[in-house]
């Protein structure tokens, strides 16, 4: 009887590892899925911001040239507006990640520096979204001279916020290649 019922706490011991193995294994590969489509979207969030940061940077300038000069010599300055061009972020792998659970089977560290990253995105996104609305309440074409500085403030904001994100980035690649490497 002794025997009987230690074969079973042995057998369902077993049954128990065999289980939690299975669980851990099946654990690290949603984590190293999760990992591979942060990558890949963080990777196309960088490049978009890489295409368009110039052009901010030189509306900027044109806009600061443009409001410290004196009125009378405004209309020489040239600011070349070819559209606003705020930065549209995907951040369905981050959605998918904390919807589905999986984000807790990535690192914690891993983890909050890509929360950090996708709120640099969402700050990025919102100053966009107030950009656009009073571009449509107030046109340029309708008060130019008074959207010029709400756009030099956004392209100011802009500029700073790219180069954090960019940074920010780097610093998230190099560590999803260290996590995708394990």
């Amino acid at each position: 009887m002794v025997l009987q019922i230690v074969l079973i706490a042995v057998g369902v011991f077993l049954g128990l590892a065999g289980e939690q193995w299975r669980e851990d294994r099946e654990n690290r590969r949603a984590a190293t899925d999760t990992l591979r489509r942060f990558r890949a979207e963080i990777v196309a969030n960088r490049d978009m911001i890489l295409s368009i940061k110039d052009y901010h940077s030189d509306r900027l300038k044109e806009l600061n040239t443009y409001i410290a000069a004196p009125p009378e010599a405004r209309s020489s300055i040239a600011v070349e507006f070819d559209s606003i061009q705020a930065p549209r972020f995907d951040s369905t792998s981050w959605q998918l990640a904390v919807a589905s659970g999986t984000i807790a089977y990535i690192d914690q560290e891993l983890a909050s520096v890509l929360a950090r990253t996708y709120g640099y995105q969402t700050m990025t996104d919102q100053l966009g979204a107030v950009m656009m609305q009073v571009l449509y309440e107030r046109p340029p074409q309708v008060d130019g001279e008074a959207f010029l500085p709400t756009a030099q403030l956004y392209y100011s904001d802009l500029t700073g916020l790219e180069v954090g994100l960019l940074s920010s980035y780097e610093t998230l690649l190099a560590a999803l290649d260290e996590a995708l490497a394990e």
